[in-house]
Formats: structure tokens, C-alpha cells, sequence
């Protein structure tokens, strides 16, 4: 099959042969005719297959009639990241060579009022992410009702950043009759409720199945120790030892670790950059620009390189960690192995990273080789309960032991005083010792008060200083 069957036009089929293909790949020819067609696509093929031109070489075609007006843009493209986007823009400007659209790229790291510009002259292709198209929309700059064609590109990549409610607010600004392409390299069941959602009867493309590997990727995985600079010294060793390196990427869950990755190749003059996302614009554009032309043969990457970067040459790829989502390992090792080269993945495995590595073998549907001697998970998991309960021992000997409360000592009530003649029958109370004095009884005023006897009978408390002997006038003479 030749790109000339699928109904492309003859400009497209010209820019499509200076730049060097012959034979659509099975995503292209599976899903240029339904573009053409005007129907819904859902595309769902690993990375590496093409996806970018199965929906830029119809848009292309589509975009031969009409012309843009100011702040409505005809088409629009979400992209995850800065780079994917500006890719995007890359195929347009090589596919569109023998036509006059205006291509506008939205993306942040960017002046606002270079990109107002564009909007203002009117854009017939719209590429953007969609933090940034969000924030020209509410700046009343941008207006989204002559949009006609929608393509939502690495879907699954928009999942894992977070992107799915601003994606679902932007299907909704724009117009119900769109056409809408969706391309995704899984189906998490978020994305199937998205796509049943926003796609009209799609025309579904699948070309492998989600979250398979391509067949010319050679996958292995290798122990080492857990220790920081273990790891690093088997990623030395294992760059210096591997056949026919090119180039490579190496990828990491952190950006800590790519910073510290990065400084350790350099100590050991290695030609190496980085690439992350706390990364201005311009030095990542500048870093990705030098690994493609050669400039330097080692990438240190966090997953912002994982998706749909199109570096055809890359010979290895090197998981530093192993990712926390198996899907990223699929679209890392994917950055080899493209359109049919040859390509080396090599993943460093340690003991913590078991549960890692099964969800890995769980969704590629097969198990990876060992280079070398296996880890043994085995004894690690013994080492993990040994460890939990001498720290649990510890944890009840450094506990205080419960003891029971003291008990206070009794009251010792004051000596009695002499008790006066006739007064031996009055029982004596004694006083009370806690600090919280009763509560005080009601007084009850009667018409003919008591004797004296009754009051002290009756009485919870005698002071102590009327129960002293009174002296008489002549005793005191």
C-alpha cells in the first residue's frame, strides 16, 4: 500500500515524498481514510507508529478550502507537554511545505503577546496544551466556535498530568458538530469514559494492543544493589559495556535523580545532558535540539521525555529507576526501536523494586529477561520481616510500661482538742482534708430555732477553737 490510495491530496502526497516515505505505517493507513471520511477516530497504537502524521496529512488536506479568521482558529491539537507540541508544529511546517496555513503554538515558557499576535492574524491550525489555551481563552483572546476538527493526542499522558478536567471543559466551549480524532497508547477506564463521552460513533483503529512493546525493542532487565552509588556505577558500566550505542536516554522517577545522574556521568566524562520539567523553555528545546543533532550522547531525562518524542536515531534507552506506573515503562522503552530500527532497552532492577517490576510483566503480558544473576526477592522479603519486628521489639521496650497509679495516702485528721464537761456525749467530726470543699447545705430558718445541743448535733463541721475551755471573769482577774 502506498500513501496514494488513501485519498490524500497531490500536495500532500509531494511533501509527503521529498520527505522520504513511501509506505504508510498500520495506524496511517488505518486511519487517514476515516479523517477524509469526516468521521470520529479513536486510534490506539503503541508509541513509535506514526500517530502524528495518521491525523496531521489529512488536516492537511481538509484545511486546502476555507481560510481563518482572527481569534477563531479552524483546528485545534491538545498536546500533554511543551515538546509533544511543538513536534506537532514541526510536522505541519514539514508536511504543509506546499501550502500557506497559519500554524499558531500555544504553550507556556512563552510571552503572551507573541502568541496574541498570532491568534489576531488568524490560525488554521491551533496546537496547544491545554493549561495555556485555557489562560488566552479567559483573556478574551481567543474565541473556540469555529473550531472543526478536534484531536486530544497522547490521551493517556493527559491522565497521568492531571488534564482530564480542563480537557473536558474544552470539549464543551467547543462546537457539538465537531469532527474529533482521540489517540491514545492505552485505555485506562478513564479514558474509554471519556471517549464514550465526546466521540460520536468512532471509527476505532487499533493496531496493537494497549500497552504492548514494539517487537524490535530488545528488552532486558539487570540486578544491582539498592545503594545510590551502586546504581550509578551499573549505569557506568552498563553504558560503557553495551553493543552499537548511538545514543541513549536515561530515565528517572525524580528530578533530584536526574540532577544527581547527570553530575555523576559528568565527573566520569561521559557526554551527557538533562531534561526535566522545572526547565525553562528555551534550554529544553536547546538540550533536545543538541541530542538530535548529536551534540551529546547521553540524555538524563525524567518521563517529560517519555511521550511521542520523535528522536528516529535513539539506539538505547536505560531505566535508571523503574517507573512507577507500568504504562511509562512502555512509552519510555518506546523512544527506541522507531519505525522499525533496531533498539536496546535495559532496566536496572533492585529489591525494592518488585511490586514495580510484576504491574511491568502484568501489562506487557510477558516476563523480561535477566542479564546476570537474578534479584532475589525471597531473602528480601525475609530481611523485610526480621527488620519489621526488631523494630517492633524495640518499639515496645523503648514504650514505658503502664503501672498502677500510686495511691494517695489517707488523711490523717488533726488531734482532737479537749473535749469540755458535758459536751462528752456531742460526737466530734472530724475536718475534712480535700481541697474541695463540699457544697454548702441550704440554710433552713425555723420560727422557734434549735438549742444549742441540736445545733451541734446536726452539724457537719465544729471549729476547732469552740471546743476550747472558756474561762470564767475571775479566773481571768
Amino acid at each position: 500500500m502506498s500513501f496514494s490510495t488513501l485519498g490524500l491530496s497531490e500536495k500532500v502526497l509531494a511533501a509527503v515524498e521529498a520527505s522520504g516515505y513511501t509506505e504508510p505505517t498500520a495506524i496511517q493507513a488505518g486511519a487517514i481514510p476515516y479523517v477524509l471520511e469526516r468521521r470520529d477516530v479513536l486510534g490506539i497504537a503503541q508509541t513509535g507508529t506514526g500517530k502524528t502524521a495518521s491525523f496531521t496529512l489529512p488536516m492537511i488536506t481538509l484545511l486546502e478550502k476555507g481560510r481563518a479568521r482572527a481569534r477563531m482558529p479552524r483546528t485545534l491539537i491538545l498536546e500533554p507537554t511543551r515538546e509533544l507540541a511543538a513536534q506537532v508544529e514541526d510536522n505541519f511546517e514539514r508536511y504543509g511545505i506546499n501550502h500557506k496555513l497559519n500554524v499558531a503554538l500555544l504553550i507556556g515558557g512563552v510571552s503572551f503577546s507573541e502568541q496574541d499576535r498570532k491568534l489576531e492574524r488568524g490560525a488554521d491550525v491551533l496546537i496547544a496544551t491545554p493549561g495555556r489555551l485555557l489562560d488566552h481563552f479567559e483573556r478574551g483572546k481567543l474565541l473556540l466556535q469555529g473550531v472543526d476538527i478536534l484531536v486530544i493526542d497522547e490521551a493517556d499522558r493527559m491522565l497521568d498530568m492531571g488534564f482530564i478536567p480542563d480537557i473536558e471543559r474544552i470539549c464543551k466551549l467547543i462546537p457539538f458538530t465537531r469532527q474529533t480524532l482521540f489517540f491514545s497508547a492505552t485505555m485506562p477506564s478513564e479514558i474509554q469514559r471519556l471517549t464514550d463521552t465526546f466521540l460520536q460513533n468512532p471509527a476505532k483503529v487499533e493496531v496493537a494492543k494497549p500497552a504492548t512493546t514494539a517487537e524490535t525493542v530488545e528488552q532486558r532487565i539487570v540486578a544491582s544493589d539498592p545503594e545510590d552509588y551502586e546504581k550509578r556505577a551499573k549505569l557506568r558500566e552498563l553504558i560503557e559495556q553495551a553493543e552499537e550505542l548511538q545514543n541513549a536516554i536515561v530515565f528517572c522517577n525524580r528530578k533530584r535523580d536526574v540532577a544527581t545522574v547527570f553530575r555523576s556521568l559528568v565527573r566520569h566524562e561521559f557526554s551527557v545532558g538533562s531534561l526535566h520539567g522545572d526547565m525553562d523553555q528555551r534550554s529544553r528545546m536547546t538540550m533536545l535540539d543538541n541530542f538530535k543533532k548529536g551534540n551529546i550522547k547521553v540524555l538524563v531525562a525524567s518521563d517529560v521525555a517519555a511521550r511521542g518524542l520523535d528522536i528516529p536515531t535513539v539506539s538505547h534507552v536505560f531505566n535508571y529507576d523503574m517507573p512507577i506506573h507500568a504504562e511509562d515503562y512502555v512509552h519510555r522503552i518506546g523512544r527506541t526501536g522507531r519505525a522499525g530500527r533496531k533498539g536496546t532497552a535495559i532496566s536496572i532492577v533492585t529489591v525494592k523494586e518488585e511490586k514495580a517490576l510484576q504491574a511491568i510483566n502484568e501489562t506487557i503480558g510477558k516476563e523480561l529477561e535477566w542479564t546476570g544473576e537474578p534479584v532475589d526477592f525471597s531473602a528480601s522479603a525475609d530481611e523485610k520481616k526480621s527488620r519489621r519486628r526488631s523494630t517492633r521489639n524495640q518499639k515496645d521496650k523503648a514504650r514505658p510500661r503502664k503501672t498502677a497509679k500510686a495511691e494517695a495516702p489517707e488523711a490523717v485528721a488533726p488531734a482532737a482538742e479537749p473535749v469540755p464537761a458535758g459536751l462528752e456525749e456531742q460526737p466530734v467530726v472530724p475536718m475534712h482534708t480535700e481541697r474541695r470543699a463540699p457544697p454548702r447545705a441550704r440554710t433552713v430558718r425555723h420560727a422557734n430555732p434549735p438549742k444549742d445541743d441540736a445545733i451541734f448535733r446536726n452539724a457537719s463541721h465544729v471549729p476547732a477553737f469552740l471546743l476550747r475551755e472558756t474561762r470564767s471573769k475571775a479566773q481571768s482577774r
